[in-house]
């Protein structure tokens, strides 16, 4: 009798929410925005917004305040909401969901530094340039609420 064949394993479920956004150096339509950079497995720098898991008991708001500054080294203030993403992923044999808030803020003080473990870049970018320097579609679908936002 031939051996049955085995099911693939179902990859377990794990819900993530993080938050963070965009820093501008000032309340301009021609501000800077700093992005972050990592260097992906294929050895390419992937441009990002900063962002970052929520810790306990954080809102949204003030995890992004923190994530922001944790590794792009500003320290910034609140605009407004600039909206939420959510994408999936396979990492560590689990299936993620993963749904993040996004904020715009506003450099209040700091230095750009890309001391953060978790970064291996971080950059001053004009904002009209940033869309073109993200690698991912849904942060640079983002940065064009940026304008509404300033007014």
């Amino acid at each position: 009798m031939a051996a049955r064949p085995s099911r693939p394993r179902r990859l377990q479920r794990v819900e993530e929410v993080s938050a963070g956004g965009i820093v501008l150096d000032r309340a301009a339509p021609d501000a800077s925005a700093a992005l972050i950079g990592r260097v992906d497995k294929r050895g390419r720098m992937l441009w990002s917004l900063p962002k970052g898991h929520l810790e306990s008991g954080e809102s949204f708001l003030d995890a992004a305040i923190r994530e922001v500054e944790e590794e792009t080294g500003i320290h910034g203030s609140p605009v407004g909401e600039l909206g939420t993403i959510d994408y999936w992923f396979v990492a560590d044999g689990s299936r993620i969901h993963k749904t993040v808030h996004h904020y715009l803020l506003v450099a209040e003080s700091g230095s750009l530094s890309d001391t953060d473990v978790e970064v291996d870049e971080v950059a001053w970018v004009p904002l009209a340039e940033a869309a073109e320097r993200l690698a991912y579609a849904d942060e640079k679908a983002l940065v064009a609420r940026v304008a509404g936002l300033l007014g």
